[in-house]
């Protein structure tokens, strides 16, 4: 009998940590390095649509970062940190004037569609108001 339930309790802890292992490496991060382009559309009529791309590196220190070209008027580039939970990437930085982007998303299972919003806001020097909206990334 003890020996039944011995092999029972190993036969339940092994189940219970290949369940684990399984739930761990399923929040592995996925790989978003690369270049990334797509439209954005705000969600105010005043404001035109947008197209951006960004290429996606690891820094000196191993850290995500994205070098953004957009053709927006209130925003022509940025420095990004790149974050990345899962499934879920965030992009979130600034130009030389001050404004302000970031970029939320989330991956679809081949991991080359990034469906996100957005939120701009304008620096001090007023050249530009807050805009949100949405858009796609896709990998190039």
């Amino acid at each position: 009998m003890i020996g039944t339930r011995l092999l029972f309790r190993a036969l339940l802890l092994s189940v219970l940590m290949v369940a684990v292992t399984q739930a761990l490496l399923s929040q592995t991060a996925a790989d978003v390095r690369g270049r990334w382009s797509g439209s954005f559309h705000s969600n105010h009529s005043d404001v035109a649509p947008f197209t951006i791309t960004v290429v996606i590196t690891p820094n000196s220190k191993g850290h995500l970062v994205g070098n953004s070209e957009l053709n927006s008027k209130c925003l022509k580039g940025a420095d990004l940190q790149v974050t990345v939970t899962g499934a879920e990437v965030v992009l979130a930085g600034s130009d030389k004037q001050g404004n302000n982007m970031t970029l939320r998303g989330t991956l679809d299972n081949t991991g080359t569609l990034l469906k996100s919003t957005y939120i701009l806001n304008g620096s001090a020097t007023g050249g530009c108001e807050t805009d949100d909206g949405t858009g796609t990334l896709t990998r190039r």
